[in-house]
């Protein structure tokens, strides 16, 4: 479980420096959201596993968001960005990209089967995959600026 844990957070750290390189930040700031990518995507993980807590995805991505904004704005005067800079690169790993292919995947299956049946499972799975999606999404929005809202001072202080 140990090497999965660190595989889970390099490659969540290794995907927030791309995701942040798109944004343009500082140099300074791609180390701060591999470290915080790092720390929230495992955290999740930690958060997700059966030998642990075993919660599910939907309350281990809020829970995660919340402390990777907790550190995007401890980390934000050290790297004299805006908390905005490191954490929505941070966040981008997080992203339940399976859940909605998987949501889109059924939806247009649903539409391409005429009987009843088939329509009523491949519909099922469209909403069970597709407000996965929402909730998880939606989770990590309020658990990742409630941490800005908390520490307004701190957060705002990179900016001025």
């Amino acid at each position: 479980m140990f090497s999965q844990f660190l595989q889970d957070a390099l490659f969540a750290a290794i995907a927030a420096i791309g995701f942040a390189s798109i944004s343009n930040p500082p140099k300074r700031a791609y180390l701060y959201c591999a470290i915080i990518a790092a720390i929230g995507h495992s955290s999740r993980f930690l958060l997700m596993s059966p030998q642990l807590l075993d919660l599910h995805i939907v309350l281990s991505s809020t829970i995660a968001a919340f402390i990777v904004g907790i550190l995007a704005v401890l980390f934000s005067p050290i790297a004299k960005t805006p908390a905005e800079t490191c954490l929505f690169p941070s966040l981008l790993p997080m992203i339940p990209g399976m859940y909605a292919y998987r949501a889109f995947g059924s939806l247009a299956m649903c539409l391409y089967n005429n009987g009843e049946d088939r329509f009523s499972h491949y519909f099922y799975l469209f909403a069970n995959n597709g407000l996965t999606c929402l909730f998880i999404l939606l989770g990590m929005v309020i658990g990742a600026t409630i941490p800005i809202f908390m520490f307004k001072k701190i957060s705002f202080q990179a900016t001025r």
